[in-house]
This record gives structure tokens, C-alpha cells and sequence, in this order.
């Protein structure tokens, strides 16, 4: 038996045409994608193989989709390798949802509408253009928390991401992230990137979207992860009880990836990323260069990762 930890990818991950060479070899793929599809009540393997770039980059779009993606892919992997033992879980942003879903904390059909009325909400908090994301890389955690108190001086911009050791988003009002940007700059940033992003995800500008999806929460059921599921805000494993208002705060409330993987850490060598590309193998490496990060996002990685497991 394989001892891995599971990680779930979130927005920035999706593209046109995934999983098509995986789904040509197995039926699960289409299988999950019918079910998501059903559960939404429109095509949503057509809208990701054939649909635009743009479309399928709408929020409410994307986080249907990569949810469904990382869910076959785990489906696919589980019905070849029934011996896998999933010591630890996380996702990343949306991808905790993911990981849920995996654990039976939540089931499938129940994550699916969650996270499309999720980009609903988010989408509708905050107009389109007037909020943004950048990444900020080469400054410490305390560096870019007083430039973010600056900038908001100008309006509203918080730290939204912990993704790695120099490696940090920033989120908010699109005037205060240009101001943080330029501060970034001036206080020695290697690299400061305006993201292509439809919103301020992860920032207090997305309170307004999370008094809304508490009703959508509370009429879920959340059971007791089969495998511990570590939060992104505090790290710690989920219990049923406290799901929902981690899901909740997590939408105003920054990404600590860093914190996730260390959480996971104690519990396996060997992680496996559930979805399209490898941005989290990526991450993970720069965190912890003694955790290897394997991933599933297209036949040849899928076939490399089945063989290593």
C-alpha cells in the first residue's frame, strides 16, 4: 500500500481540451463530467472542450470545471490503484472543495452547485475591473503586509496568497493594488505581476459574496473527511462542524499554502496533484525541496504517476 498526501489544484489550473486524451482512455472522465452536468444543469465537458478561453476563464465557469476535473482525475487514479492511501489532503483555494469531495466530507453533486453559485457570488461582489490580483515575489510576509496597509490608503488591497517562501498575492480594489505594486517595486520586489484574474479573490472586498454564500453552506450536508483535509486559512484538519465557516471565512481570508503543505508534511514523502497542470508540484518544490510532488494532468503524467505509485 501507497502512502501519499493528496493535493488539489485552484483557479489558474483550467484550460480548453483537458483531460481529452485521458477521457479518450477511460470512461470516468466523461462519466463525472455527465454528473457535474447534470447537477448544473448544462453541458460542462462541451463548454470546457469546445467553449472559448474567455468563457471557460469566468469564474463561475472555471470553478465548476476544474472541481469536476480534479474529481474524475482522483476517480481515475482511486479505480486503477485501490491500494492508494491517502494519509493527508489539501487544495488550494477552490481546491479544498476538491479535497472534500474526495475525503466523502461532501458529496460531488452538492460541490458542484456550491462552488458555481461560489463564482457567482464572487464574481458579482465585485464588478468587473474594478479589483485585481498580483503576484509580489522576493519580499517576506511582514514586508508586504505594511505596503498593503499603505496602499489601502488609496483603497482596499490585502495579502491573498501564501503560495511559497517568497511567493505572495496580493489582492484587492484595482487602484490599491497598482499602488502596492509600485511600492513592491521600490522596497526591493524581484518581480511584482498583475494577474489575469476575474476579481480580488481572497480579500476583504469579498465579504460582500460570503454573507450571501452562507445560506448556499448551510444547506449542505458536511460529513467527517475520511482522511484528514487541512484548511487553507488555519491549517488545521477539518471536522464536519467547522467545514462550512472555514469555507466561508476562506473567501475573504488569504491562501496559506505554505502552512497546508507543512500541515500535510509529517504524514507521507510522496504527494500527488489531482487536476490539470502542475502549479502546485511547482510550489510545493520551493516549500519543500524533500517533498515529491507528482501529478496527473494529462495521459503522459497520468501513465509516469500510476507506474511511480
Amino acid at each position: 500500500m501507497t502512502d501519499v498526501i493528496a493535493f488539489f489544484p485552484g483557479q489558474g489550473a483550467q484550460h480548453t481540451g483537458m483531460l481529452a486524451d485521458i477521457a479518450a482512455q477511460n470512461s470516468i472522465v466523461q462519466e463525472t463530467f455527465a454528473e457535474a452536468s447534470e447537477a448544473l444543469g448544462f453541458d460542462l465537458w462541451d463548454m470546457v472542450q469546445n467553449g472559448s478561453a474567455e468563457t471557460l476563464s469566468l469564474t463561475y465557469n472555471t470553478q465548476p470545471a476544474l472541481l469536476t476535473a480534479s474529481v474524475a482525475l482522483w476517480r481515475v487514479v482511486k479505480s486503477l490503484k485501490p491500494n492508494l492511501n491517502v494519509t493527508a489532503a489539501a487544495g488550494h483555494s477552490l481546491g479544498e472543495y476538491s479535497a472534500l469531495v474526495a475525503a466523502n466530507a461532501l458529496s460531488f453533486s452538492d460541490a458542484v452547485r456550491l462552488v458555481r453559485t461560489r463564482g457567482e457570488l464572487m464574481d458579482a461582489a465585485v464588478p468587473a475591473g474594478q479589483g485585481t490580483m498580483a503576484a509580489v515575489l522576493g519580499l517576506d510576509p511582514e514586508q508586504l503586509q505594511a505596503i498593503c496597509e499603505q496602499a489601502s490608503q488609496v483603497a482596499p488591497v490585502d495579502p491573498a496568497n501564501f503560495n511559497a517562501p517568497g511567493q505572495i498575492v496580493i489582492a484587492g480594489a484595482t487602484d490599491g493594488v497598482n499602488k502596492a505594486v509600485e511600492l513592491a517595486k521600490e522596497a526591493g520586489a524581484k518581480r511584482a505581476i498583475p494577474l489575469s484574474v476575474s476579481g480580488p479573490f481572497h480579500s476583504s472586498l469579498m465579504k460582500a459574496a460570503a454573507e450571501k454564500f452562507a445560506d448556499a453552506l448551510a444547506a449542505v450536508t458536511f460529513n467527517t473527511p475520511e482522511f484528514p483535509v487541512y484548511h487553507n486559512i488555519d491549517n488545521k484538519p477539518a471536522g464536519s462542524a467547522d467545514i462550512a465557516q472555514q469555507l466561508l471565512a476562506q473567501l475573504y481570508s488569504p491562501v496559506n499554502w505554505i502552512g497546508a503543505v507543512d500541515a500535510c508534511r509529517s504524514n507521507a514523502d510522496l504527494a500527488v496533484e489531482f487536476g490539470p497542470g502542475k502549479v502546485l508540484a511547482g510550489l510545493n518544490k520551493r516549500i519543500d525541496k524533500t517533498l515529491e510532488t507528482i501529478t496527473t494532468g494529462d495521459e503522459s503524467a497520468l501513465q509516469a504517476t500510476l507506474a511511480r505509485l
